[in-house]
């Protein structure tokens, strides 16, 4: 007889409860025979441990050494009564709640380790105690076993039963890392604020206690100001629910501003590239690892690194005065490999009245226009061409206004300016992209569909956006934020012929032995078509499609070099970008104030440009001359405007000028075109726009072209 599904699930539970059971019995029985034989750790051997392995960061020729991590390591061994109340609670409470009532370990957070270890087949689950952690960072290996392991419990077990709860607690706040070389509450409480650890108020303990968990990654001197931020309240919310704190106490900690003194000058070389790629390997490999002996080779070019600070910091101080602009940020990326070559994170790393320690590469910011090129190139990909018309005319964008009202932007309506006031008439893609005119990309955006050009710019390494809701038309405009070594290597990829490298900066990891614990290998994706990146390629390097916008010398042309640039300026002016490639090296510029306030208003070409100018003139002279592939004809069956030519006669043989809309399917531009185009919602937006504009422009017209008759500024919101 079949049994009934509720006995067959209930009989599952019960099996399950006591293999779990017997789990538990087997594996305390193991520990507790263990403990019988192990020795005594002798506690001086903690206070009195020195760090002699030192994690060292090379540039990519593995001679040059870019930093040292444990060459002057700071520690200071002080008693427990020498240490705020205030640190001692925050760090229990963050680290070992119920330090002073368990024996060394905590069976309850053993089994259900062991339980998720053996289903995902890892032996990564944590829960340690604060005695677990002194053991573990002292006297065992980084090797994940299940030896090590129940060494682990044996001796924390061990250590109890000698050594007194204080004993430890002290220990544990002597020894352990807060990052870079400070070891020990008291260096740590020195190095961050300027006081004794005896003198830490809760806030300070707070911030002290939220680092332990990642030193790198919560550093106040890094880019995770705000993670380290809410680490911070948690650890207080976690000392109010245990008790530590009282109502009132926890509101004045919530509230207290804490200062953090800034690093000191050490021997080193790329500090914000160091700091990203120690980050890297403590979130890999953990803390502990930084401490180990490790030998990375990264992808940095000194030279080109020593190069670029000297220019950032040479022009960033010139914008100062210029442009109220106090800080700038580089990165330079191999495209064929997406190798980081170059990172400068500020003009001055130690400077400390521009927060220079802050990594501004990192930050995420509001790109501008160098969003362009990603709609054009999914246009190109559906079928459109570089010489594809498009009218830079006044235009009316949201349907929730009349097409007559192109001045009007006053929400829900929406009619953008181009950043000089400025309208063209009738453009190519090509110069329209060169010369950043703003309504020929929206429109191209409309074209694209905004979530289709959100998803590509994702693929192509741009994550951090959100989705088309967020922004809307205005994606293009500088809608989103953006990091800049994201954004370099997104061009990076059209360098590349459409192939993504993943950003890396790291070639090898080696521990101590020489044995070889990551070394580089390349990630490729094809993003888009080789010939759509040489389009857009050939695009940004036109110099004669930037006419008038940019002189054939700007700082945006290398004479008898194929460079591709792109510029950004975000409309309150508190970003300007510039993003330039060649086959060989792509480099890209951010200037703009870490506080986000605005600089003058001017253009990108005037704040970042010359910047942007010299950094990449001595890339070209240190890289192969390199040169864009060619990119494809376009063939003479697709329809004219998608050959340049907006001259088209009607069925009476009459020359009207009407938009893609009009003669092309926008979701299938090289097809026949729509029987009826005013089924789309923008049709008649754009089509009124152009109408508007050559009525008010008779001298454009030549010979055999017939104006056409305005649109009624009464147009209905719906046509028929």
């Amino acid at each position: 007889m079949r049994a009934h599904p509720r006995h067959s699930w209930r009989h599952t539970i019960v099996a399950s409860a006591l293999v779990l059971v017997g789990i538990g019995f087997i594996a305390s029985g193991s520990i507790l025979i263990a403990v019988m034989a192990a020795p005594v750790p002798d506690i001086a051997s903690f206070a009195n441990r020195q760090v002699d392995q030192s994690t060292k960061i090379y540039d990519r020729t593995g001679q040059v050494l870019l930093y040292d991590y444990n060459r002057d390591a700071r520690r200071e061994v002080i008693p427990l009564s020498e240490i705020s109340p205030n640190a001692i609670q925050a760090t229990i409470a963050t680290e070992d709640s119920s330090f002073y009532e368990h024996g060394g370990i905590r069976f309850t957070s053993i089994l259900r380790a062991m339980i998720v270890d053996a289903l995902g087949g890892a032996l990564a689950q944590g829960g340690s105690t604060i005695t677990q952690q002194v053991v573990k960072n002292t006297l065992l290996t980084n090797e994940k076993s299940i030896v090590r392991k129940i060494h682990e419990w044996v001796l924390a077990i061990k250590l109890e039963q000698v050594y007194t709860k204080d004993q430890i607690i002290e220990t544990y706040l002597n020894n352990v890392p807060y990052g870079g070389t400070l070891y020990g509450i008291e260096a740590a409480s020195e190095a961050f604020f300027g006081i004794p650890a005896k003198d830490l108020s809760v806030s300070e303990s707070a911030y002290l206690a939220a680092m332990i968990q990642a030193p790198t990654y919560y550093s106040p001197n890094g880019t995770h100001r705000a993670d380290l931020d809410a680490r911070k309240d948690f650890v207080l919310d976690r000392m109010r629910t245990l008790g530590f704190l009282k109502d009132d106490e926890y509101a004045r900690a919530k509230q207290e501003t804490v200062s953090f003194a800034p690093a000191g000058h050490n021997s080193i070389i790329a500090p914000h590239f160091v700091f990203y790629i120690l980050n890297q390997i403590e979130s890999t490999y953990g803390a502990r690892a930084l401490t180990s002996g490790l030998k990375v080779t990264t992808t940095l070019d000194a030279d080109l690194q020593v190069k670029a600070e000297s220019i950032v910091n040479q022009y960033a101080l010139e914008n100062v005065k210029n442009f109220n602009a106090s800080n700038a940020a580089l990165v330079a990326i191999d495209p064929g490999t997406g190798q980081i070559l170059s990172m400068v994170g500020s003009r001055d790393f130690f400077d400390s009245s521009i927060d220079g320690q802050y990594n501004a590469a990192l930050a995420l910011r509001q790109p501008g226009s160098t969003m362009k090129p990603f709609a054009y190139a999914l246009a190109l990909l559906k079928g459109y061409t570089r010489d594809t018309i498009v009218f830079d005319v006044p235009t009316q964008f949201s349907t929730s206004c009349r097409p007559s009202e192109t001045t009007n932007s006053t929400s829900p309506c929406y009619a953008p300016d181009n950043y000089d006031g400025k309208f063209r008439g009738p453009m190519t893609f090509e110069t329209a992209l060169a010369q950043s005119i703003n309504i020929p990309a929206i429109k191209v955006v409309y074209l694209a569909g905004v979530a289709n050009v959100i998803n590509l710019a994702k693929s192509f390494g741009l994550t951090s956006l959100g989705s088309a809701a967020q922004y809307g038309l205005t994606l293009v405009l500088g809608g989103g934020e953006v990091r800049l070594l994201d954004l370099t290597g997104a061009y990076a990829t059209f360098a590349n012929d459409g192939i993504r490298n993943s950003v890396t900066g790291i070639l090898s990891v080696e521990d101590t032995r020489g044995s070889v614990l990551e070394q580089y290998v390349p990630q490729r994706m094809q993003v888009v078509p080789s010939s759509v990146a040489r389009d857009i390629s050939g695009m940004l390097s036109d110099a004669q499609a930037r006419l008038p916008e940019y002189p054939l010398d700007s700082p945006l042309s290398f004479q008898g070099y194929d460079v591709a640039v792109k510029t950004g300026t975000t409309n309150d002016t508190r970003d300007a970008w510039v993003i330039g490639y060649t086959p060989s090296v792509a480099v890209g510029v951010w200037v703009g104030n870490n506080n986000n306030t605005p600089m003058v208003k001017s253009v990108a070409g005037f704040i970042a440009a010359p910047m942007w100018h010299e950094a990449m003139a001595y890339a070209l002279s240190k890289y192969p001359k390199t040169y864009f592939g060619e990119s494809d004809g376009i063939p003479s069956s697709v329809p004219p405007m998608l050959r340049g030519n907006w001259y088209i006669p009607d069925a009476q043989g009459n020359i009207v000028p009407h938009s893609l809309l009009y003669w092309t399917d926008k979701n299938n531009p090289r097809g026949a075109p729509l029987s009826n185009p005013a089924q789309d919602p923008q049709f008649y937006y754009w089509e009124y726009g152009i109408s508007a504009w050559y009525a008010s422009h008779p001298n454009l017209f030549t010979s055999g072209i017939q104006l056409p008759v305005p649109l009624s500024a009464e147009t209905p919101l719906v046509q028929p």
